[in-house]
C-alpha cells in the first residue's frame, strides 16, 4: 500500500529554474514525486533533475516520447542516465516503439547498475475531449475506448503502466493488469478546471482505481504551497 505522499506528484510546470527551486525547497520533505514536463526541462535541462535528486526527491520525467522506435529506444537510454523514478512515452507510437524502449531502459540500467524507471505510455490527454477526439483528431468513439486500447498495448509492450484521467482508470483496470496508473488533470473541490476537460477530484480518482496523482496549479498556484499539498494529502490520506 503507498503512502500519501508517495501517490502525489507535484508537477513543475514553470518557466525557470528558480521558480522551480523554490517550489521544490517548499515540497521536497512531504510530496514523494515531482513532474519535470516540457516546459522546465527545455528551460532548465537535466540539472533541475541533479537538485530535485540531491534533496531526496523522486521524479516523473514527462517528455512523452513519441518517434520512430529507434530514435525513441536511444533518447529513453540518454533518459535513463538522468535517474528519473518514471520515464514516459506515448502510447499512440505503437507498441515497437514502446517495448523498444522497455528493452534499451533495461539494459541500460544494468549497465549503470541502477533500478530501473517506470516507465509508463501516456494515452488520450485530459485535455482532450470527445469532440476533439472525434472531429480534430480524426478517432471515433468514446476516450475510454481508445485508452483502453492504448492501455492493452502498453502492458503488451512490457510497460509498468500508463498515464490516463481517472475517468478511464476503472476501465484500465477491470481491463488489463498494469500496476501503475497516473492520473493528471486532478482538482480539488472548488478549483476551477482550467484547460482540462476530464478532470476528478483526488478522491474520486483513487476510488476508481488511479495510483498516482499529478496536481500542478492548485498546488503551485496557492498563496501556500506548502499548505495545499498538506491538504491534499489528507484527502488522499482518507481514501
Amino acid at each position: 500500500m503507498l503512502e500519501a505522499k508517495d501517490r502525489l506528484i507535484v508537477a513543475l510546470d514553470v518557466d525557470t529554474q528558480d521558480d522551480a527551486k523554490n517550489l521544490i525547497n517548499q515540497l521536497y520533505d512531504i510530496v514523494g514525486f515531482f513532474k519535470v514536463g516540457m516546459q522546465l526541462y527545455y528551460s532548465a535541462g537535466p540539472a533541475i533533475i541533479d537538485y530535485i535528486q540531491q534533496l531526496g526527491g523522486k521524479v516523473f520525467l514527462d517528455l512523452k516520447l513519441l518517434d520512430i522506435p529507434n530514435t525513441v529506444a536511444h533518447a529513453a537510454r540518454a533518459l535513463t542516465r538522468h535517474g528519473a523514478a518514471i520515464i514516459d512515452l506515448h502510447a499512440s507510437g505503437g507498441k515497437e516503439m514502446m517495448s523498444r524502449a522497455v528493452d534499451t531502459v533495461h539494459e541500460e540500467a544494468g549497465k549503470l547498475g541502477i533500478k530501473p524507471p517506470l516507465i509508463v505510455g501516456v494515452t488520450v490527454l485530459t485535455s482532450i475531449s470527445q469532440e476533439i477526439l472525434n472531429e480534430e483528431i480524426g478517432i471515433s468513439g468514446p476516450p475510454e475506448k481508445t485508452v483502453i486500447r492504448w492501455a492493452q498495448a502498453c502492458e503488451a509492450a512490457g510497460l509498468d503502466g500508463v498515464v490516463a484521467s481517472g475517468m478511464e482508470a476503472k476501465a484500465i483496470r477491470d481491463n488489463t493488469g498494469l500496476p501503475v496508473i497516473i492520473t493528471p488533470g486532478i482538482r480539488p473541490k472548488g478549483e476551477a478546471a482550467g484547460d482540462q476537460k476530464r478532470v476528478l477530484t483526488p478522491q474520486r480518482a483513487l476510488e476508481q482505481g488511479a495510483t498516482h496523482l499529478v496536481i500542478g496549479r492548485p498546488i503551485t498556484k496557492a498563496e501556500s504551497p506548502r499548505k495545499a499539498a498538506a491538504a491534499i494529502l489528507d484527502e488522499i490520506g482518507a481514501v
